[in-house]
């Protein structure tokens, strides 16, 4: 059971000890979910060319957005869980009331992942073509983006698990054992990506059956999960059911992250648009390099996120506001660190880290290290503004990080819309990361200010308790 038990509080040692706890196998587990883009990214690059890479590219936005639904429902869930352990540091429900919680919040988390897999289906089968001409899809390019997303139109379910379950077992207290579901997909992704793309030769479609693949078994694994003794869960049947209070809840709280994945779905799509647009497919096979160069930082800033969510949870819970503020500076350092170090590698060993998606292609070459130069960078600021929606995801304030996702998204606009006409293809590239700047200007004092003015208001009780 997740019952208050002081004697093995997770929560009970240091900040960095906690932090590192939770953000070591969160990050792994973001890192091997981005080696399900990557490897299929550099088994096309080598085997099909830039085009295919292009028309990966485009089908990657379409879902994305699943696996966003899948993150939402995840950090949502995971969220309320993580939530009412803290608070039963100090109101101590009962045994029974807090399974009932348990189990009604896993039952409407089950049932929404249900409804949106069926729902993606049936819009998927009608739209996905005109989605990926949206993008400025045609010749090749569309065909072999049609190759690639055909098959998850019936597999949304699994794209939803996948993302879903390793989130809700991290925050069941087995943070080992979600990475290890995420390595063995990463695993069979690529075995499978070699024997149908190189062995069998079916290109992106063999490409979307590995990554399928993959999903359904981490979707298989989780479920194995918690039926098994390893979960803190103890089912009741009679209290596993649906409950629309906790379901919108659970919608609210991971809507920001949704509207993340959904960010990067819709940016992403419109630069292939615009690459198409004011350049061609090989410009939108170097953005496709580029995006799985950004990805992999994405994926730590997003795994620290995540690894600093259910610390933060509980100490919101516990009222531990100084615990808060110390566990997001620690996260915002290592995030912004990380960045730097990326974008510095990126710029000086370009030659050797593209050869990894194409080394034939001078062409190629060139067109992704002008990317690389352009469009990553401030990379690393966006990487702060990821940990500031985790933040008031993991405060309760949904609202907030949920405005912070949809700024993100909607500020590039107007850069997307004046500097392409002023700068053609340049201006695609420099759109973004001049974006970032702007956004962080913003975000960043608005964190500040609301972690101080939770510690003012602690000390504040604090005195007239005393």
């Amino acid at each position: 059971m997740l019952a208050h038990q002081p004697s093995q509080n997770p929560m009970s040692t240091s900040i960095n000890r906690t932090f590192w706890r939770y953000a070591i196998p969160s990050v792994a587990a973001m890192l091997v979910n981005g080696v399900y883009q990557i490897v299929d990214g550099i088994f096309i690059g080598q085997y099909v060319g830039y085009q295919g890479l292009a028309g990966i590219n485009m089908a990657w936005p379409i879902i994305y957005v699943f696996a966003g639904i899948g993150l939402m429902i995840g950090m949502g869930s995971g969220s309320l869980l993580s939530v009412s352990r803290g608070e039963n540091t100090h109101k101590h429900d009962s045994e029974e009331a807090n399974s009932a919680k348990i189990n009604r919040t896993l039952a409407s988390a089950l049932i929404l992942i249900l409804a949106f897999g069926l729902l993606g289906t049936i819009a998927l089968s009608f739209s996905v073509d005109s989605l990926l001409q949206l993008q400025g899809g045609t010749g090749q390019t569309l065909i072999m983006a049609q190759q690639y997303t055909t098959p998850f139109i019936w597999s949304l379910l699994f794209t939803i698990l996948a993302s879903a379950l390793p989130i809700l077992i991290r925050n069941d207290e087995s943070p080992n054992i979600a990475t290890g579901l995420m390595v063995m997909g990463a695993c069979l992704n690529i075995v499978l990506d070699y024997l149908l793309i190189v062995q069998f030769d079916l290109a992106l479609h063999g490409a979307a059956i590995a990554t399928i693949s993959a999903q359904a078994a981490v979707s298989i694994g989780g479920i194995i999960y918690f039926l098994s003794s390893k979960t803190s869960v103890k089912f009741v049947a009679s209290k596993f059911t649906f409950n629309a209070k906790l379901a919108r809840q659970i919608l609210i709280l991971g809507a920001s992250s949704f509207v993340m994945y959904l960010y990067t779905s819709f940016v992403f799509a419109l630069h292939n648009r615009l690459f198409m647009e004011y350049g061609s497919s090989l410009t939108v096979g170097a953005f496709a390099i580029v995006g799985y160069l950004m990805v992999l930082y994405y994926f730590v800033a997003e795994g620290l996120g995540e690894g600093m969510q259910p610390p933060v949870s509980f100490f919101f819970g516990a009222r531990e506001p100084k615990n808060i503020k110390r566990m997001v500076i620690l996260a915002a350092k290592v995030s912004i660190s990380a960045g730097l170090l990326w974008v510095l590698i990126l710029n000086l060993f370009p030659n050797a880290i593209i050869g990894l998606f194409n080394s034939d292609d001078n062409a190629l070459l060139q067109e992704t290290i002008s990317g690389i130069q352009m469009h990553l960078f401030s990379m690393f600021l966006d990487g702060f503004v990821v940990l500031a929606i985790m933040y008031f995801m993991a405060v309760n304030e949904g609202t907030k990080a949920l405005w912070i996702s949809i700024s993100n998204m909607l500020i590039q606009l107007p850069f997307l819309y004046v500097l392409p006409k002023l700068l053609g293809v340049n201006g695609v590239w420099l759109a973004m990361p001049i974006s970032n700047v702007v956004i962080f200007a913003i975000v960043a004092p608005m964190v500040w200010r609301h972690i101080n003015s939770a510690i003012e208001a602690d000390n504040s009780r604090i005195l007239s308790t005393a």
